[in-house]
């Protein structure tokens, strides 16, 4: 349980910027940047941080001693962890400490945690009061490089994950890299499919730099971990920048999502990580783009080799094609029923089309264990 504090020293950061207009907003990125409490001077007077039971006694009191520091009221509000309580149950019990704790619209929400707690929080500030302030902490690397920019915000749905929510983007992201030495190797390497991903569907050069260094990420190399999130955040800012809503190029954001979406639905949330189920998705994405001859079979082949460096699985669960048509169909890209995938043009370059469903089908029949797990 680290609630260490480091040097009084203000921490170095580099600082990027999603490009919204009036609604632009900074990501902060470095180490110990917990500490920091000039990052909150442009931060009202009353703030709530949402956090979790498992990340809370890791990180809560130390955040709380630098908003004190930089004379913030601090409310906590801790819940339950993990993908299977994004619902409406867990989200009320943000709205129900908000309103006994009299908390007004000047309020700033604090999500504390990984990607079901930003998500969460997102959703909370978007519909509280109509709408109040929120800044994302997030504490593992998928959430840093991906959910924690760009304004999605949500709860799952028996039928579907992330069916319920809103865009609203947050004030402010902090990205403390050095949160990521008590991250269980498992959501390390789960991040990390979402660190490649973008590779595969915006910059062939980032592909080749993390086959070159997948070793160091892995082996949380500091220094080699704040050039992939930083250059990760970059690619995303810029895609969130040209398309908000994701009416055009944000929607290459989701390849192995569609299917890694049916992964999480079809085996009940939390039982494969969300990273995982996409580290999949991406893999059956790029053999379904071979086989209709966008890439070659040997790109697809580098695909899953990077994949399965990254100690990600490469094969989905045999829940049966019939099974994940079904599941597809509540993705979010699908229009009037029709499934639509991101595929690979080239490796470094994405792009979103139909696919009949004999040729879906074959590829995952291709993709699928022999027998469920």
């Amino acid at each position: 349980m680290d609630q260490t504090r480091h040097s009084t020293a203000a921490p170095r950061r580099t600082e990027l910027r999603v490009d919204l207009g009036d609604r632009s907003y900074p990501i902060l990125i470095g180490q110990d940047l917990l500490d920091d409490p000039s990052i909150w001077q442009g931060v009202g007077t009353g703030v709530a941080v949402v956090t979790s039971d498992r990340i809370a006694p890791l990180f809560l009191d130390r955040l709380i001693h630098t908003l004190e520091q930089s004379g913030k009221r601090v409310l906590s509000v801790i819940l339950p962890d993990g993908e299977a309580v994004k619902n409406w149950e867990t989200l009320n019990q943000i709205y129900d400490a908000l309103l006994t704790a009299h908390c007004d619209r000047k309020t700033t929400l604090i999500a504390l945690g990984g990607g079901v707690i930003g998500d969460m929080t997102g959703f909370a500030a978007a519909t509280y009061q109509r709408g109040v302030p929120f800044v994302q902490i997030p504490t593992t690397l998928l959430a840093q490089v991906d959910s924690s920019v760009g304004g999605k915000t949500a709860i799952n749905h028996p039928l579907g994950k992330n069916m319920i929510g809103a865009f609203y983007q947050p004030r402010m992201v902090v990205i403390d890299a050095a949160v990521l030495g008590s991250l269980p190797e498992r959501e390390l390497r789960s991040g990390m499919a979402e660190v490649i991903k973008y590779g595969f569907i915006y910059d062939a050069a980032f592909l080749a730099w993390l086959e070159d260094n997948l070793d160091h990420l892995l082996g949380r190399d500091l220094q080699v971990l704040e050039h992939a999130i930083r250059r990760s955040c970059e690619i995303k800012a810029e895609i969130v920048a040209q398309d908000e809503r994701e009416t055009g190029i944000r929607a290459w954001l989701n390849l192995g999502h569609t299917f890694g979406h049916a992964i999480e639905a079809g085996m009940g949330y939390g039982t494969w990580l969300h990273g995982e189920a996409v580290a999949t998705g991406m893999v059956i994405a790029a053999g379904l783009s071979a086989s209709l001859g966008h890439i070659s079979e040997a790109d697809a082949a580098r695909v899953a080799t990077l994949v399965k460096r990254a100690g990600l699985p490469v094969r989905a669960p045999a829940l049966g094609a019939d099974r994940y048509l079904e599941l597809m169909r509540v993705d979010k890209k699908a229009q009037a029923g029709a499934i639509r995938y991101v595929l690979l043009k080239a490796l470094g370059e994405a792009f979103v089309t139909a696919v009949p469903d004999q040729q879906v089908v074959s590829v995952l029949e291709a993709h699928m264990e022999q027998t469920s797990s």
